[in-house]
């Protein structure tokens, strides 16, 4: 085999000494190793070669958490707190946890009242007891007074001086008489009950007995102006009459109070 000049000669020996020439043209080198060869190699390389772009993630944005209507809430709530304080009844102007002092009545009489103040050991000689509301005022009574209506003890609210509760006692009564009879003995030397019981509405009265089985007259007097609890009964030879009197204004408003001022009366020793 033979190159010549860029072509390719090739040789055959035949048997009888004959040699056959065959000329084949070889390409050139540039013919070979195209340009656009090159070109489509190196693009595809550079093709395969490149990383893959990562897709393109569309992230949602985030959705709100269910909300009820607030305004709706609130309007309801307001309307809600209207109609409590709309049905709420105004606290009364006598504190509910009230304290009381409970007071010892001695029952003396006119020529043996020790002036103002009294016994100086009421506790000892005492005859009734009665509860008061702390912060009212005791009402000195005078030997007149003792003498003339049988007042033996009074108290008062500093803030409605006619808010009051106060006893009286009379000698010489062995037992009650009937209840309609005491009612109208004691107005006789009270001129302020007798006023009360001509112009009431109502009068009611019930007897009772504490647990010595001593008997109680309770009258209840519902006046125009003004409302008396008077509580009766008899022991030791003596008449015991405590009165709770509070015009109807007061009365409306502390009438829990007043109830228990007069329940707390008794006769003791």
């Amino acid at each position: 085999m033979l190159w010549i000049r860029g072509k390719h000669i090739a040789t055959t020996k035949h048997p009888n000494n004959h040699i056959n020439l065959s000329i084949t043209t070889k390409p050139p080198m540039a013919a070979i190793i195209s340009p656009s060869a090159i070109l489509s190699t190196a693009t595809t390389s550079t093709t395969a070669s490149a990383p893959p772009k990562p897709p393109h993630l569309i992230i949602p944005p985030p959705t709100k958490p269910y909300q009820p209507h607030l305004a709706a809430t609130l309007t309801a709530t307001a309307a809600a707190a209207a109609i409590i304080l709309a049905t709420t009844t105004p606290p009364s102007l006598a504190s509910p946890t009230s304290t009381y002092n409970l007071y010892y009545g001695t029952a003396a009489s006119a020529a043996n009242y020790g002036g103002y103040g009294g016994n100086s050991s009421k506790k000892d000689a005492a005859e009734y007891v009665y509860d008061v509301p702390d912060g009212w005022k005791e009402k000195l009574v005078s030997k007149v007074e003792k003498g003339t209506n049988g007042t033996d003890s009074e108290f008062y609210n500093p803030k409605k001086r006619s808010e009051r509760e106060y006893l009286t006692f009379l000698a010489g009564f062995r037992q009650l008489a009937p209840r309609e009879v005491v009612l109208g003995n004691l107005a006789l030397s009270d001129v302020d009950l007798q006023d009360l019981i001509a112009s009431a509405d109502k009068v009611s009265s019930e007897e009772r007995k504490d647990d010595n089985g001593q008997v109680y007259y309770e009258y209840e007097v519902d006046g125009v102006a003004s409302h008396s609890l008077i509580s009766v009964t008899c022991a030791k030879n003596k008449l015991y009459a405590h009165f709770v009197n509070a015009p109807v204004s007061e009365w409306n408003r502390d009438q829990d109070m007043l109830r228990h001022l007069h329940e707390s009366f008794r006769t003791v020793g």
